[in-house]
């Protein structure tokens, strides 16, 4: 995907949530940056290493982590194209989280200050930052709860239904077939599982829900079933809400 397409997504998801008007969403589709191709396991930020840039994925897959004393990471979020997967660190430049290619990816750089100028040239358009921040504390807060509370099945089918939903609503690919090259290593490192528990929970999935992966890619043939199953209210993404 070329930048512009990467940034046409963007536009798409500000505009699930925001009314743009067609200035807004010209003076969004004219913001660039430095492309930069990463490679599968390749950190792009590090936590506490000070940022002038918000990461845009163009292609690929990003996590947002945080990481331990020992090294150790826990996935906090998974982004998709067209996500902004930083756009915190516009006011704070300070990131205590990190950000890795979980496949090779290609990432726009879009400078700070260049944010800072249209959301202050444009309020429109900084209230409609600040939604998607929101809304990604929104996804952050339903994660915490499902690693806290609920068992090993419920929060992988949740996980597979939050992807699929949010695939089918940016236009990138539909809720019941969709591109998901993750390791059975990384779906641990973002359900808080290990690898041997992924493997059967992913296994309980196929059968009860006709779950499969295959190739990097995740089809669902009961996706009614596989909502139920994990407990799914897409709710909590806000893809009804626009002001």
């Amino acid at each position: 995907m070329q930048s512009h397409g990467a940034v046409a997504l963007f536009v798409r998801r500000l505009s699930l949530r925001s009314v743009l008007t067609p200035d807004e969403v010209v003076a969004l589709h004219e913001l660039g940056g430095r492309r930069v191709s990463a490679s599968r396991g390749q950190d792009l930020v590090l936590p506490g290493h000070g940022v002038n840039h918000s990461t845009l994925l163009v292609s690929g897959l990003l996590a947002r982590f945080d990481q331990m004393a020992d090294g150790k990471r826990q996935i906090t979020a998974l982004h998709i194209p067209g996500d902004m997967a930083d756009l915190h660190s516009v006011p704070m430049p300070l990131p205590a989280w990190g950000i890795q290619a979980l496949m090779p990816s290609i990432v726009l750089q879009v400078p700070h200050v260049d944010m800072r100028r249209l959301a202050e040239s444009k309020p429109s358009i900084g209230l409609a930052f600040w939604r998607d921040t929101v809304v990604d504390a929104s996804i952050l807060a339903k994660w915490t709860a499902n690693l806290g509370r609920a068992d090993a099945v419920t929060r992988t089918a949740h996980l597979i239904c939050e992807m699929g939903m949010r695939m089918e609503a940016h236009g990138i690919d539909n809720r019941t077939d969709f591109l998901l090259p993750v390791t059975q290593a990384q779906l641990a490192d973002a359900l808080g599982l290990t690898t041997v528990h992924v493997n059967r929970t992913v296994s309980t999935l196929r059968q009860e829900c006709g779950l499969v992966f295959e190739q990097g890619r995740v089809r669902v043939s009961d996706w009614t079933r596989l909502a139920q199953r994990g407990n799914f209210d897409d709710s909590y993404l806000m893809l009804d809400i626009r002001a």
